[in-house]
């Protein structure tokens, strides 16, 4: 039987994993993003997002799961978002929508708390705090398209289209996506208007959020930085 490791080097282990799985999932996300405006041309378009949804799901359980209680809970998390949008794939008949909408939202605020306390308790600036960092900022995109899903379903005509193609005019996959970062980075090309309470709201919060989230992060990286030692300074002077 194999000896348990010393408690020093499990903890080492346990950070690279994590640093490991961090880089995996942004790479995983930013691929999600990247390939959402062609994926639904393909004849199996909506079987290709499910993959890739999934896919992105599962290494962000991997990113926080480096203790063991967050690790089972983010499973417990994830898994009605993962089988609830494959059970909405073959049978969309027999399941609303909602179920691995809200699932999904439910899990994503909890992955991005997770990073948001790794960032503020984080001793100095890094690649992994960088990753983290911008991850959180495109899971906030993420967790309000699917958001704008779920008002547009429950509450129909709460965006009006006012260009782009007709295949566009429905309030999910890309076009969820797209209405999302742009909200979340206040642009607002106007192209797209939310015109219900719900979808006002939403739109609202998420604008806020993503001004604050930048402003809060960049001080946390400078406050970071600044309170590093600086080794080639004092390394000049001797």
């Amino acid at each position: 039987m194999s000896q348990p490791l010393p408690s020093r080097f499990r903890k080492d282990y346990l950070a690279g994993l994590f640093r490991f799985s961090v880089a995996e999932f942004l790479a995983a996300l930013i691929l999600l993003l990247v390939t959402s405006p062609f994926v639904a041309r393909f004849e199996n378009g909506d079987l290709l997002e499910s993959v890739l949804l999934t896919l992105v799901l599962g290494l962000a359980v991997l990113a926080v799961g480096s203790r063991r209680w967050v690790l089972w809970l983010s499973i417990a998390l994830v898994l009605p978002a993962i089988l609830g949008k494959w059970f909405y794939h073959f049978r969309p008949d027999r399941i609303l929508p909602e179920f691995y909408l809200v699932g999904a939202m439910v899990f994503l605020l909890f992955i991005i708390s997770q990073f948001m306390r790794f960032i503020l308790r984080a001793p100095r600036v890094d690649s992994e705090v960088l990753c983290a960092g911008i991850s959180t900022y495109l899971m906030l995109g993420l967790f309000w398209s699917f958001s704008y899903s779920m008002v547009a379903y429950r509450f129909p005509g709460s965006f009006a289209f006012n260009g782009g193609p007709e295949s566009g005019h429905v309030m999910k996959g890309f076009t969820s996506l797209y209405f999302s970062y742009i909200t979340l980075s206040t642009v607002g090309y106007g192209d797209i208007t939310p015109v219900s309470d719900a979808a006002r709201m939403l739109a609202a919060a998420e604008a806020m959020t993503g001004t604050l989230f930048v402003a809060v992060l960049i001080s946390r990286l400078v406050s970071l930085y600044s309170s590093q030692p600086q080794n080639n300074d004092s390394a000049g002077k001797h």
